[in-house]
């Protein structure tokens, strides 16, 4: 049985030697590294070959890659690497990466063709200013061959554990059997769907009630279908923390019955809950943990391989045990590992890193989406962009003098795109324009070229601010390259007018607002052999389908809840409007019910409005009228100790109310059974805040899918309202009630997006 590994990846595990160096190093875009590579490849003339497929082989090794390019006239071959700033501060150690990949694929040309020697050429091609450095060496075929065949064996024995632990895996998984004594309602199902969209290779949108063991019930079938379906990895993906631990919880009760071997698991965190030194940076000169990062990292990888069970502890202990960056670690093993569980960011982000591994690899994956319906409003955030006028003056102020002229000119195309479009603006706070103009992105493109040179030199005295709008200023800049009907162009006057000065110009902010995220995501789904989104919430399934750019053929399981009407006691208030123009009227009926539903059955709730502000007015109503009564809110930007002690006082046998906003932090994800929770009350449909930008996307709504207020307004607030009620029945046990308090919810459009067991024998009241 050979191991297949791409020239990149092999290069990366042999070739890397000394500290871990994230100084300033700048990289092109995707798409001016793409454009870079066509621009010398239009240089070469006819005959030149690009992307050219190549492989060989060595012991029980396969070796596969792409050279950039290849001129048989010349006898040349082209490692072609697109950068910005000052070549000459590249570290040695780059370089090094750079010339073990070009030797590589001048070895296999050699051998392909039969050639005796050959001309290995690094291009280093600048994005900014189009010129290029070539560096070349001409070499000895046997040169090549004895190079090539190092490299091999400093891989072999790790290839050669791998396939063992592989061998050891698909036999674990193959005998592996499900951890329960047996299924939960509805869970068999699940399971057997998620196992045939695994085998297949395709997709699948799964809702299923909480409480039925979501996580397990499709995590256990993605692994058995790991050996016979030959999968690398499954990544299990989530939208918070909550997911991540009920996913790792389910993993470790799977190892547990593993023989003979356990899969491998890991837990990738963001940088900043992993760095051990948060006020150093990035380099040897400066992180004790970056220093000879390369060279420690073989020791810490072969423990963390041996370890298997990597989550956020145990990766940091073997990090601290090797000296080593722990979360640089983590992104290490996350080439060698089988079940990885992280954010969705990690797969479905711009510059995701288990996609471009994925791709740069060609690994065969799954991908598990948990609480699926998260991922419509995450990834719109993803492929948006903002600028804030007020920054830029800011930064102007104190900036090196070398950057004062690039900044001065942004600030002028900036106040020049600012001025309004031409007649009285219809809202003079917030305007859409069809397209950003391309002097102010060409003038943003010379300040981030200026910005990167100054950064490349002055690699130590490197101003956080300036360089978080840097930062700010290039994702800019990528996301107007991708810029079409899927997104808006905004233009916000931020503050009120009150506060705003009287002379000169208003700052203002610039948005690419992502409105569909479908175009982006896509090329994800079609990346993964399979991928299964499952969450209490995905109803209906076209709103999701389309704004997710899942494939046509994606399947649909509506899983039977396991339970009944008789656990959830439903009143709907139809004499309660909430609508913004009511809510003052609608503050003592709401006290009301809940004072009277608590007397009557006294014990732990939730309540839920669509607002801070509309919370604490409830709440300072109610504890006004009913002081005897305890209360709890949910406060703004509460950390992650205030959001557990919050859920600390609702323990078993406690009584009181939780104030909590819908749609946040309390209303999905939390696990509150038996009587921890007796009952929830939904004030409002959680209709979105109709204001200047709901409005502008639920015209692009209405113009690509022709349900512009449902796609904008109706299907989100309802979503937010399942999700929230779904706290209260968590286990066949439960019992509860549940007040949905507006009259809408009395109308048959909004109960045929509830569940359909609510109503399931009753006819609600």
């Amino acid at each position: 049985m050979s191991y297949r590994v791409a020239v990149r990846a092999l290069c990366e595990f042999t070739a890397k030697r000394g500290d871990l160096d994230l100084r300033f190093t700048p990289s092109p875009t995707a798409l001016e590294g793409i454009a870079g590579h066509q621009e010398v490849a239009g240089r070469r003339g006819a005959g030149y070959q690009t992307e050219v497929p190549l492989s060989g082989d060595h012991r029980n090794l396969r070796v596969s890659g792409r050279a950039d390019g290849y001129s048989a006239a010349l006898g040349q071959v082209d490692e072609v690497k697109t950068y910005r700033g000052d070549l000459d501060l590249m570290p040695d150690n780059h370089r090094d990466l750079h010339w073990a990949q070009a030797r590589i694929y001048g070895h296999l040309i050699c051998q392909r063709d039969g050639l005796s020697e050959i001309r290995v050429a690094l291009v280093y091609f600048n994005v900014v200013t189009q010129k290029e450095r070539v560096l070349v060496e001409v070499v000895t075929a046997d040169e090549l061959r004895t190079d090539f065949e190092q490299q091999c064996d400093l891989f072999i024995d790790w290839a050669e554990q791998e396939l063992m632990h592989r061998g050891g895996r698909d036999r674990t998984l193959a005998a592996l059997s499900f951890p329960h004594t047996d299924f939960r309602t509805g869970q068999r199902p699940l399971a057997e769907a998620a196992y045939k969209t695994a085998a297949v290779g395709s997709a699948l949108m799964a809702q299923a009630p909480t409480g039925i063991g979501k996580t397990i019930g499709t995590l256990f079938p993605l692994l058995k279908a790991m050996p016979g379906q030959g999968l690398d990895k499954v990544f299990f993906l989530t939208a918070k923390t909550p997911g991540r631990r009920l996913a790792l919880d389910a993993a470790r009760r799977l190892n547990e019955q593993a023989d003979p071997e356990p899969i491998r698991v890991l837990e990738l965190i963001a940088r900043d809950k992993a760095c051990e030194h948060p006020d150093k940076a990035c380099h040897g000169e400066s992180c004790p943990l970056a220093r000879g990062f390369y060279d420690r990292l073989p020791a810490a990888r072969q423990a963390a391989a041996n370890a298997g069970w990597l989550d956020q502890l145990s990766l940091r202990e073997i990090a601290r045990a090797h000296e080593i960056c722990p979360y640089y670690l983590s992104q290490e093993m996350a080439r060698w590992s089988d079940l990885v569980v992280a954010d969705y960011n990690y797969y479905f982000d711009l510059s995701a890193m288990l996609y471009a591994l994925t791709r740069g690899n060609d690994w065969r994956v799954a991908v598990l989406a948990d609480e699926a319906h998260n991922l419509v409003a995450r990834a719109r955030g993803m492929y948006s962009a903002e600028l804030d006028q007020r920054r830029l003056r800011a930064i102007r102020r104190t900036a090196p003098a070398a950057l004062k002229k690039p900044l001065n000119g942004l600030h002028r195309h900036w106040n020049d795109l600012s001025a309004p479009a031409g007649g009285p603006l219809p809202d003079p706070d917030y305007e859409v324009r069809p397209l950003i103009p391309s002097s102010f992105l060409a003038s943003l493109q010379r300040t981030v070229a200026a910005m990167t040179d100054h950064f490349t030199e002055h690699p130590f005295a490197i101003d956080s601010d300036l360089l978080r709008f840097y930062f700010d200023l290039v994702h800019f800049g990528r996301m107007a390259d991708l810029f079409g009907e899927h997104s808006l162009f905004d233009l916000t006057r931020p503050g009120t007018r009150s506060d705003r000065p009287t002379r000169g110009r208003l700052p203002t902010r610039l948005c690419i607002r992502n409105v569909v995220p479908a175009p982006f995501l896509k090329e994800r789904f079609e990346a993964a052999h399979a991928s299964i989104l499952f969450s209490a919430t995905l109803s209906p399934r076209r709103y999701y389908s389309d704004l997710l750019g899942l494939p046509e053929r994606t399947g649909w399981l509506e899983v039977e809840s396991p339970f009944r009407a008789r656990q959830l006691q439903i009143h709907i208030a139809r004499n309660i409007s909430t609508r913004y123009p009511d809510r003052a009227d609608s503050l003592d009926p709401i006290s009301a019910i809940m004072a009277r539903q608590y007397q009557q059955r006294p014990g732990n709730y939730l309540a839920f409005f669509s607002s801070y502000r509309y919370l604490e007015q409830v709440a300072d109503r109610f504890n006004q009228q009913h002081p005897d009564i305890p209360t709890v809110r949910q406060h703004r930007q509460m950390d992650e100790a205030s959001r557990q002690a919050f859920l600390d006082r609702l323990v078993p046998d406690g009584q009181g109310i939780a104030f909590a906003v819908l749609g946040g932090a309390f209303a999905e994800g939390i696990d509150l059974p038996g009587d921890r929770l007796i009952g929830a009350f939904i004030a409002t449909l959680g209709l979105p805040q109709v204001n200047p930008v709901n409005e502008q996307i639920k015209q692009r709504m209405q113009v690509i899918f022709g349900a512009g207020y449902d796609y904008t307004y109706f299907y989100p607030g309802i979503q937010k309202v399942v999700q929230a009620a779904g706290r209260v029945i968590r286990t066949q046990d439960d019992e509860g009630v549940l007040w949905l308090m507006d009259d809408r919810f009395g109308r048959g459009q909004v109960r045929g997006l509830m569940p359909g067991w609510w109503f399931r024998g009753t006819g609600g009241n």
